[in-house]
């Protein structure tokens, strides 16, 4: 991971739950042998997997001790909280990483590098602070290059943040491969890049030069792939994250979408906002088939391309409601539909390889 193989205790203090916690969920479920221990001294003795479900038997224990004592090497900051610092009451445990020579992880939007004395703690004890959300130094425009590509690009969108675009991208990229299908992933978040390895976390991005970023990574991953599975970000609708929503649709260029929804959400999630709380003011999520329809029309202000299946996040509800909630989406969109993690991406998959190899006309350039 990020260089070598880690032996990682994910930092995730207070917070180790499936909301709060994405990065450290998304490696406990995609590189869960690097990970020796997730550290939350409030949830100490548990299970990762009787905490947020994936993970298995690996513990959760409460301090970096216990972490150094079964081996740790790495530190990993498992959480991104809203404003992107690093937690006040973290800041000990990261020097005490680093203070032990471990590496530290981080995907925040503040670069801890960047800061004097972290940075001086590091290099007087041969430790490294890996910054994944630094953007590259360039800062292209895009130019609608991906239309071109006789690669199948594949984006996934979604009704909201946070309702598992990641996931399904990885599971679909998953799948594909194990068909025998050359596939690449490209990682737009900080998540995806501590799994994949690769990657540029677009939020840290101008935005200006998002969509050419995307088009970039996009064009370097089908150099050797037949499919580009591109992790999606935000929603079209949300009021905001709907630029790094557009930015990704207009720099990919998809030729297919997979629309991704949590079952059950009927309002977006507006930081700094509780639904349960402040519930008037939230704004609803448009009916699947709607939203598939408008993300069919921003795509094809730049490049045609269709929604061609429904991934549902079905956490928290039992199996007998999943599988209402996955045979709903498909009546009300005509498409295929699944939760690519509860009942596998196959569906997904076929979708993907019928569109492939119909070999859907493209718009030519201007």
């Amino acid at each position: 991971m990020m260089g070598k193989k880690r032996h990682l205790a994910i930092l995730a203090e207070g917070r180790f739950t499936s909301l709060d916690a994405k990065t450290a969920v998304g490696v406990l479920r995609y590189r869960p042998a690097e990970v020796i221990a997730v550290v939350d001294s409030t949830r100490a003795g548990r299970t990762c997997e009787a905490c947020v479900g994936v993970g298995g038997a690996i513990p959760v224990i409460a301090d970096l001790e216990a972490a150094a004592a079964r081996g740790a090497d790495s530190l990993l900051i498992g959480v991104a909280p809203q404003g992107g610092e690093l937690p006040r009451e973290w800041r000990g445990m990261v020097e005490e990483a680093l203070g032990r020579g471990w590496d530290v992880l981080s995907g925040l939007h503040v670069f801890l590098a960047d800061d004097p004395a972290l940075a001086d703690l590091a290099a007087r004890h041969d430790a490294r602070i890996l910054d994944v959300r630094r953007p590259p130094g360039t800062r292209p425009i895009a130019a609608r290059r991906a239309a071109a590509l006789e690669a199948l690009v594949v984006l996934t969108v979604g009704s909201d943040c946070n309702v598992g675009k990641m996931t399904a991208a990885l599971e679909l990229t998953r799948i594909l491969e194990a068909r025998g299908m050359r596939t690449a992933f490209v990682a737009t978040g900080q998540t995806g890049i501590v799994i994949a390895d690769h990657g540029v976390a677009v939020d840290a991005v101008p935005s200006d030069f998002v969509a050419g970023v995307v088009e970039e990574q996009v064009l370097a991953a089908a150099a050797s792939a037949d499919v580009v599975v591109v992790e999606g970000q935000g929603a079209l609708h949300h009021p905001g994250y709907s630029g790094v929503t557009l930015a990704l649709l207009h720099g990919s260029c998809p030729r297919a979408m997979e629309l991704c929804h949590q079952a059950g959400r009927e309002r977006v999630r507006v930081p700094g906002h509780r639904p349960a709380v402040d519930e008037d003011s939230q704004p609803w999520i448009p009916p699947l088939d709607e939203l598939a329809r408008s993300y069919e029309a921003a795509a094809s202000w730049v490049s045609p391309g269709r929604v061609i299946g429904v991934a549902l996040n079905t956490a928290g509800i039992d199996e007998a409601a999943a599988r209402a909630a996955v045979r709903r989406a498909a009546e009300t969109t005509g498409l295929p539909a699944t939760d690519p993690v509860r009942f596998g991406a196959g569906s997904l998959a076929d979708a993907v390889d019928a569109e492939r190899r119909a070999g859907r006309a493209r718009a030519p350039l201007a």
